[in-house]
């Protein structure tokens, strides 16, 4: 009966956990169709000339390893982010790789697909977002798509997001019964979730000032917030903080007030731009204490990490920072 008490007690603790927070309201070389050239933004993103430089057309990707200390329940959790960036082409009908090339609907984008993981207690987290950001903001200046999918020991989530006739299709699929399936159309706003990727591209192509801003689909999860536009304060400056070291270092801070929220990614003001970290301080939905998740990068490797795949190349993930085996 002892044994029986003790297993009752510990399935409650693990029900308790995944609960939702309380609700608030195979790859290929990296080609380009000729998107090196200067083009000029519009729209949302500040009126100024830009050029994607020729680090990005390589034929490799650069794969960042950032050391993760997350905001999750009632504690700040070890863990670990990597963000690989890649041009690739895109069709801009069907929002997916350009595999085949027979399809005349294809612009070329700056991809970055984020792991972050985390643990909790005994249990940990895996979530990867991926965004597909166009080069010729020009003709694009939309980010086209986001997918988000979030997995723990509890069960999983996916979101998507598809910029169709200037607006974005949001789909999200989750096993909370709070949350279910859900299907509807947001304004095609400043994305959270595409930051990393236009800083990298030109930290002048992103606004400042009071504006609208979708949040990040990794937040709204964690957060088991609605998916919906949040009043922002935004601005961009030379970095004063101490948490990040280097030479040159900008920032370019988010603000939500209703959420008591700020997100601020510290970055070199030189192209390509590269983010050293970044730091999202907001109040746990589990009793309300404001913590602060920081991500220091620690590593970077510039390769076509595809062709990395035999065994020999496990090595490679040391220079990463990574484990080695598993």
């Amino acid at each position: 009966m002892e044994k029986l008490y003790v297993l009752a007690i510990g399935l409650a603790v693990l029900f308790q956990a995944c609960a939702p927070a309380p609700a608030e309201s195979n790859e290929s070389a990296p080609t380009a169709s000729n998107d090196a050239k200067a083009i000029k933004v519009s729209n949302m993103i500040t009126d100024v000339p830009v050029k994607l430089g020729d680090y990005w057309y390589q034929g490799k990707g650069e794969i960042n390893h950032y050391k993760l200390e997350q905001n999750r329940y009632k504690d700040v959790h070890p863990g670990e982010v990597v963000m690989v960036f890649v041009t690739e082409d895109f069709l801009t009908d069907k929002q997916v790789k350009n595999d085949n090339y027979q399809n005349p609907n294809s612009t070329g984008v700056l991809k970055l697909n984020q792991i972050r993981r985390f643990s909790t207690g005994i249990y940990d987290y895996s979530i990867m977002t991926s965004v597909f950001t166009p080069v010729d903001t020009d003709k694009f200046p939309h980010t086209l798509k986001v997918t988000q999918s979030s997995q723990d020991w509890c069960g999983h989530t996916f979101t998507q997001l598809n910029y169709e006739n200037d607006d974005y299709r949001y789909q999200l699929r989750s096993y909370f019964e709070s949350e279910g399936d859900v299907d509807k159309t947001v304004p095609a706003l400043l994305l959270e979730d595409e930051l990393f990727n236009r800083l990298r591209m030109n930290p002048e192509l992103l606004p400042t000032g009071k504006i609208k801003v979708l949040p990040s689909t990794t937040f709204a999860r964690l957060k088991h917030t609605e998916f919906a536009p949040m009043d922002a304060e935004v601005s961009r400056n030379k970095y004063i903080g101490k948490d990040f070291s280097g030479e040159n270092l900008m920032a370019y801070q988010v603000k939500y007030p209703k959420a008591d929220r700020t997100l601020e990614i510290v970055y070199e003001a030189k192209a390509p731009y590269p983010i050293i970290g970044w730091t999202d301080s907001y109040p746990s939905a589990f009793d309300k204490q404001m913590r602060t998740t920081k991500a220091t990068r620690t590593n970077v490797l510039l390769t076509p990490y595809w062709e990395n795949n035999k065994l020999e190349d496990t090595a490679m993930r040391k220079d990463l920072g990574l484990e080695v085996n598993y």
